[in-house]
């Protein structure tokens, strides 16, 4: 068994009166041995459900990973990028690579640049609850608004997966403000380790509840999805080839289900001084392309790449909104 960090086996309260999520007790880990085994050493015997949530200043290719959050049903360790370097982010690349442990994100797009760029590691079979949610509304039949994606704040309010507030990330955004370097600062104060823990905790519980809804057609979708989302910013000159194939449609699919066009992840530069055209006043040439075309599009912005834009969606779907982006950057 591996060793435990004891002296940081404490127990913070952070469920207020929800008696159905109890509080965790969480570890913080600055060297290998101090993760659970099976989760070092994963295997197609034991496999793992995690929630995963990385915190850094920054956080994408260029900026400093700090803190990787990892919860199990019984705990909550904080792996301490800054103390334990870059050898224990290392240590954790077969978990994060495997098939046998699937890990739980809220919106994974930036945590798996960031472990792509600065470690190596590859993110994958993620359930990223972000896109679960917005496929069991299509599900539902609710109409999809294109320019909105389900904050974690908003998640983890709705009654239907968690209903809880969640005030502290509120103020942990005052501080970010006030101190950029914030995720930096050691030794970790009771703020920070609420914070991290917190945007973990609850995962687990959402994964069950998201999964009990998803029909087997959007569980395939939305396996695929997450992984476009982990190599979305990630897309380098071999076109991701050395990352594992998309997950293929289950043979468990009956045959009479309509089963839709699969995803895809579609790459487009763009000319410099054209984003503008792309964006359009207020995002608008961005919005109509998504509503006409039933794609996800996202931009680099500020953290990058700042000449790319990065489209997800059915294949003819795909290639209908490359034909308009690609027209407006013609226009004059």
């Amino acid at each position: 068994c591996a060793s435990r960090p004891l002296e940081f086996n404490c127990c913070i309260d952070l469920s207020g009166n929800n008696a159905e999520l109890p509080s965790l007790p969480f570890h913080v880990v600055t060297k290998p041995s101090q993760l659970p085994v099976e989760f070092l050493e994963p295997s197609a015997a034991k496999k793992l459900v995690i929630g995963f949530d990385c915190e850094g200043v920054d956080l994408c290719r260029h900026g400093a990973l700090c803190i990787m959050q990892i919860a199990f049903p019984d705990a909550v360790y904080l792996v301490d990028a800054i103390e334990g370097g870059k050898e224990l982010v290392e240590a954790c690349k077969p978990a994060l690579e495997s098939n046998h442990v699937t890990k739980v994100i809220h919106d994974c797009k930036r945590d798996s640049e960031a472990l792509y760029f600065q470690f190596g590691i590859k993110l994958h079979n993620v359930m990223d609850t972000q896109i679960a949610y917005s496929l069991i509304e299509e599900q539902e039949g609710k109409k999809r608004a294109y320019d909105v994606y389900i904050s974690f704040v908003s998640l983890l309010a709705d009654p239907r997966y968690c209903g809880m507030p969640y005030p502290e990330k509120e103020e942990v955004r005052t501080l970010l403000r006030q101190d950029p370097n914030f995720w930096k600062n050691r030794p970790l104060s009771e703020m920070m380790i609420r914070a991290a823990t917190d945007d973990v905790r609850f995962l687990l519980n959402i994964h069950e509840k998201m999964m009990e809804k998803l029909s087997k057609v959007s569980s395939w979708r939305l396996a695929v999805r997450s992984e476009l989302y982990c190599r979305c910013f990630c897309i380098n000159d071999n076109q991701q080839a050395d990352w594992p194939p998309l997950p293929t449609v289950p043979d468990d699919i009956e045959a009479e289900a309509r089963v839709p066009e699969v995803d895809i992840l579609s790459l487009l530069d763009v000319p410099p001084g054209k984003m503008g055209r792309v964006i359009g006043r207020k995002g608008s040439s961005i919005m109509a392309v998504k509503e006409s075309c039933n794609v996800e599009i996202h931009i680099g912005g500020a953290k990058g790449p700042p000449d790319r834009v990065f489209i997800i969606g059915p294949v003819k779907e795909v290639r209908k909104a490359e034909a308009i982006l690609r027209g407006r950057m013609l226009e004059f």
